[in-house]
């Protein structure tokens, strides 16, 4: 069963890894606790939205079967990924409860099992739970011991939700937490012929894998809390372009250009919880967290800066439209997105709210059911609007035309968060064009830094004297 693996969970992650695998010549087991997703996957549908991911499982249907029976999985297979929701508890710790389900199942399973079996922890968790909150589970349920009867690893994978079959395929690196060098090597082989290009593998203890993981994703949320100091302090300057300051940056090696466009707080399923998780662990155990909680703060403030933004720049409109309700372009998930914290707000200040994404849609009418109307189409979400606010880099939305955005109306606000529109929409009669991120009134900024140094500066002598030390003796 060299070739043979399961993977307990069949969300957006899951049902993407069995793709993936079975891509790349694994016979694959998904196991899941709704016959539904189950069903579904027998029958080469996806049992949740995915880029792609529908069409993967349909080609390589062959290799891939679901079941309800963990015992059956764990049998016929050689090494099992556990994929199960961690929600976050209102402390921000992330729950146990479904891996503890899904780790019981597995070691029932390893009881009845003689050989030797892998089990690999991919589920997003807290420094410290694979070795104490998982393993004594496992270990009870089996009746065997770790590293002996069985290898363990915990091993996250970091994916974007809308390319996760891409990610799973072509990943930055691979990060290995294992509970011995058995267990590693086991895992470590298997993501070899599952990527598409020789990467660096990471191997580590659990702890620092558990670290490592969170970490990464609360570091990111950092630069991209950086990158909107830098767009509000751009729109503050004359001339100020976060662009091209950005880039300016980026260009450095040691900061890089990934993630430092400023627009859109940090936002979707993981970024905001992973950062307020590490400051839950992390002060728990007395570490100072601070730098964490105040970039929670900022994120926040952020999307309360854009807000009454957008009342100063609507005040005398009545009528809003929403381009972007998912939290990302390129996906269907709404979790924490800024497009439906905007409609959700300027709904409650009285403005009628239309709201319109190309694939977040159904989620978005029942999230803003009792705030805004949700269009079936871009022209009929435009339509009516005298303020435009874009808050995703969707394809559809950046080949908008002046003639759209115009309809039969004589004049148009455009707010771009993402500065993802073509900038000549600045020079048409009739649009009022805010890009985020950029002054947009130099003569004002001007006014405001002039007297700032006006103020504070003193003036700078052209040439200061200063006292000649004596030149050493010759000797």
């Amino acid at each position: 069963m060299k070739h043979h693996i399961s993977v307990f969970g069949l969300g957006k992650l899951g049902a993407s890894m069995v793709a993936a695998m079975a891509s790349r010549g694994f016979h694959v087991i998904g196991v899941d606790i709704l016959k539904n997703a189950v069903d579904a996957l027998n029958t080469g549908l996806a049992p949740v939205q995915e880029t792609g991911l529908e069409e993967m499982l349909t080609a390589y249907r062959h290799r891939i079967r679901a079941t309800l029976n963990s015992e059956d999985a764990i049998r016929n297979s050689s090494l099992s990924f556990i994929i199960v929701p961690t929600p976050s508890d209102e402390r921000g710790a992330f729950s146990l409860k479904y891996a503890e389900h899904a780790i019981t199942e597995i070691g029932r399973a390893l009881a009845r099992k003689n050989e030797y079996h892998v089990v690999v922890v991919t589920s997003t968790v807290l420094p410290g739970a694979t070795r104490y909150g998982l393993l004594p589970i496992l270990e009870a349920a089996s009746g065997k011991k770790c590293g002996q009867d069985f290898g363990l690893c915990y091993s996250p994978e970091f994916i974007a939700l809308g390319t996760t079959i891409r990610d799973l395929l072509n990943p930055d690196f691979f990060l290995i937490g294992q509970f011995d060098d058995r267990s590693g090597d086991a895992l470590e082989a298997i993501y070899r012929q599952v990527c598409l290009k020789n990467l660096a593998v990471h191997r580590m203890s659990m702890e620092n894998a558990e670290i490592a993981k969170i970490a990464l994703n609360s570091y990111v949320t950092l630069k991209i809390s950086f990158s909107n100091v830098l767009a509000d302090l751009c729109e503050r300057i004359p001339g100020g372009n976060v662009d091209v300051v950005s880039a300016a940056l980026g260009a450095d090696s040691r900061i890089g250009r990934k993630y430092l466009t400023g627009g859109m707080g940090f936002a979707g399923p993981c970024f905001p919880r992973d950062n307020v998780a590490l400051n839950f662990i992390g002060s728990s155990l007395g570490a100072n967290c601070n730098l964490l909680q105040s970039n929670d703060a900022y994120n926040q403030a952020v999307l309360g800066r854009f807000i009454e933004k957008i009342k100063q720049v609507a005040s005398g409109f009545k009528t809003i439209a929403v381009l972007g309700l998912a939290y990302k372009q390129l996906s269907h998930v709404i979790d924490h997105s800024p497009g439906i914290a905007l409609a959700c707000a300027l709904a409650e200040a009285g403005y009628q709210v239309t709201g319109y994404d190309p694939l977040a849609n159904d989620a978005a009418r029942i999230a803003l059911r009792h705030h805004a109307h949700i269009a079936d189409s871009l022209e009929q979400c435009l339509k009516e609007a005298e303020v435009i606010l874009v808050t995703t880099r969707d394809a559809a939305f950046q080949g908008l035309t002046a003639a759209d955005f115009l309809q039969s109306k004589n004049q148009v606000t455009i707010v771009d968060f993402w500065r993802c529109l073509h900038p000549s929409l600045s020079t048409v009669p009739g649009i009022r064009y805010i890009p985020i991120g950029r002054c947009f009134d130099d003569e004002t900024a001007a006014l405001r830094i002039r007297e700032l140094w006006e103020k504070h500066s003193s003036p700078i002598p052209l040439c200061i004297e200063l006292p000649m030390s004596p030149l050493p003796a010759a000797p």
